[in-house]
């Protein structure tokens, strides 16, 4: 698939250093990094976010985005100064963040009101800085299926606030099911998290819902077809591989790169 970006989130390798990571990430032959916000690049670390800035590039790979843990409507609002600092230093196009901290169904009204005024907060600080933020697609927030997130963007209503895609795993969710999900959401997809957790969350090698996988490739390589082509690339981003161990990540990243038709 043409205009995509392969990489991983450091999360995937939480017991590494970010240098470690990102000799991993390069020897893989990976191209990019989602660094995350709770181990590598804490939020407000200055001379870390530079520090890593620095090491990622020097390896000629890119920074995908920064990897928050900022939920809107319940991290307090001042957080977010600190993620967009690390996010800017870092060189990040991007920040992830969180759809507050309850399903859908389990947020009352004022909360969600709460959450849609800090995400058009928290974007409007972001866009300044020419960064966009993307929603966790996860459950235990307003992003916990595909109908749910696109109401709770088109609420927001701002064309900087995207969302991530990943196949549900917590309930489990069959791949036809999964995939109907991502042709709902596809519009807005800002980057894909890819991992095989089946069922339950059992670490997989990612070729083990190679079906799946291959259907939701095949369906954004037509969606950007259709729109001409499209000049920002997509981040598809390895989450998770057995073990986390790092010795099989190149495996893993040849298996995404033959899903992916690269």
């Amino acid at each position: 698939m043409t205009g995509t970006r392969l990489g991983i989130c450091s999360v995937t390798f939480r017991r590494l250093d970010p240098d470690q990571v990102i000799a991993a990430v390069a020897g893989a032959g990976l191209e990019c990094v989602e660094w995350g916000g709770d181990r590598h690049v804490p939020a407000g670390d200055e001379r870390v976010a530079r520090r890593v800035r620095a090491a990622t590039e020097g390896a000629g790979l890119a920074v995908a985005s920064y990897g928050s843990y900022y939920r809107a409507g319940v991290s307090e609002p001042e957080e977010f100064d600190a993620v967009l600092r690390s996010a800017e230093l870092l060189g990040a196009p991007r920040i992830r963040i969180w759809a507050g901290a309850t399903g859908t169904h389990e947020t009352p009204p004022e909360q969600r009101r709460r959450i849609v005024e800090d995400t058009r907060r928290a974007a409007a600080l972001a866009a300044r800085a020419g960064v966009e933020l993307g929603y966790e697609f996860h459950r235990n927030t307003l992003t916990d299926g595909a109908d749910h997130t696109l109401g709770l963007l088109d609420e927001v209503g701002r064309q900087d606030v995207r969302s991530y895609w990943q196949p549900p795993v917590e309930p489990a969710m069959p791949d036809a099911e999964a995939l109907s999900g991502l042709d709902a959401l596809i519009d807005r997809v800002a980057a894909v998290h890819a991992f095989s957790w089946w069922p339950g969350t059992t670490r997989l090698p990612l070729s083990a819902r190679e079906a799946m996988w291959r259907g939701a490739f095949e369906r954004l390589r037509a969606h950007r077809a259709a729109r001409g082509g499209v000049r920002e690339p997509l981040d598809v981003l390895l989450e998770f591989v057995p073990g986390d161990d790092e010795a099989i990540l190149p495996r893993e990243a040849t298996t995404l790169r033959a899903l992916v038709g690269r």
